[in-house]
């Protein structure tokens, strides 16, 4: 059953479906994720609920009578780096209840989110649509259309086959090809600042140099543990470029905004867009230093060209 005053939205079951259900005030908001929770709890389906804080509280309350029933997550504390929604909590969620349709929550982007994050999680929610083609799962994103910039209102429009609004349910006009969208959110990095601390790298043997350099940047600007993971994060990465990118490449690090920035410079290209989002098979070699960057680092920026790539990492200080 559905929560008096709100309408379940139509389910469709036994393929993938991906939502974006816009809203206006915690009203509508509570309608349409409510009513989305309680129909696929009546299906029986596994229900996550991965929201920032406030509405995840409004979420929790508004669901004390099932809360037992439901997995709840802060999307600003797991998703606080887009790049690991995928892999971490939303294929996660579906490994951890085989052979069963999962109904997900998902709230990437939030007023709150920097004008810097904002490509990364757009792209995000077009990549949904490629990850996720084929199976048995429901994935509703709701947005904040009083809360966000109009530019992201419209490209969930992009990024979504059928929007929610108002009660009402109809297909998007504006959606693609999702990897075409995604690739639009392919960015120019802002320029690294002049005087950045900066050292070039072409061979294995210097990984221990870049991992000392690494170090030392950090130090006194992360405590130990933050510090070791962006360390092992650009350990990865720079063993990557040694791999794949025969000139070699430049690891930079500087500090800005209360964070330390780490980027890594090569002439690769990086073509697969759903690298860093996909957890390899375990025969697989290679794929897994994108992934492990995800998961260490609050932000992770690609921009990559057929004349290069560059990735920026971020650790709040």
């Amino acid at each position: 059953m559905t929560a008096p005053g709100t309408t379940a939205p139509a389910i469709h079951r036994g393929r993938f479906d991906h939502p974006g259900l816009l809203y206006r005030d915690p009203g509508e908001y509570l309608s349409g994720t409510t009513a989305f929770v309680r129909s696929a709890l009546a299906a029986g389906d596994p229900v996550l609920v991965a929201v920032p804080g406030p509405n995840l509280d409004l979420l929790r309350g508004a669901l004390a009578d099932v809360a037992g029933r439901v997995t709840f997550a802060d999307m600003a504390v797991a998703g606080r780096n887009p790049g690991r929604i995928i892999p971490g909590v939303l294929l996660a969620f579906a490994a951890a209840h085989p052979g069963r349709r999962v109904a997900i929550i998902g709230e990437p982007i939030w007023p709150g989110r920097t004008e810097f994050e904002y490509p990364a999680c757009a792209a995000h929610e077009a990549l949904i649509n490629a990850v996720f083609a084929g199976r048995d799962a429901a994935i509703l994103c709701p947005y904040d259309v009083a809360g966000l910039d109009g530019s992201a209102v419209r490209d969930a429009w992009r990024t979504h086959p059928v929007m929610l609004e108002r009660g009402g349910r109809r297909p998007s006009g504006a959606y693609t090809d999702p990897l075409v969208t995604a690739a639009s959110f392919n960015l120019p990095l802002p320029p690294v600042p002049p005087g950045a601390a900066f050292m070039e790298y072409d061979s294995e043997l210097l990984l221990a140099g870049v991992r000392r350099f690494v170090l030392g940047q950090a130090a006194g600007v992360l405590d130990a543990d933050r510090a070791d993971d962006l360390v092992l994060a650009a350990n990865e990465l720079t063993a990557n470029t040694i791999e794949h990118a025969p000139g070699g490449g430049r690891i930079t690090v500087w500090t800005e905004l209360g964070r330390l920035v780490c980027q890594i410079d090569d002439d690769g290209h990086l073509r697969d867009p759903l690298a860093g989002r996909i957890v390899p098979l375990p025969q697989t070699e290679g794929g897994r230093g994108l992934i492990l960057a995800n998961q260490l680092c609050d932000l992770v920026r690609i921009h990559t060209t057929r004349e290069g790539t560059s990735i920026r990492l971020h650790m709040a200080r």
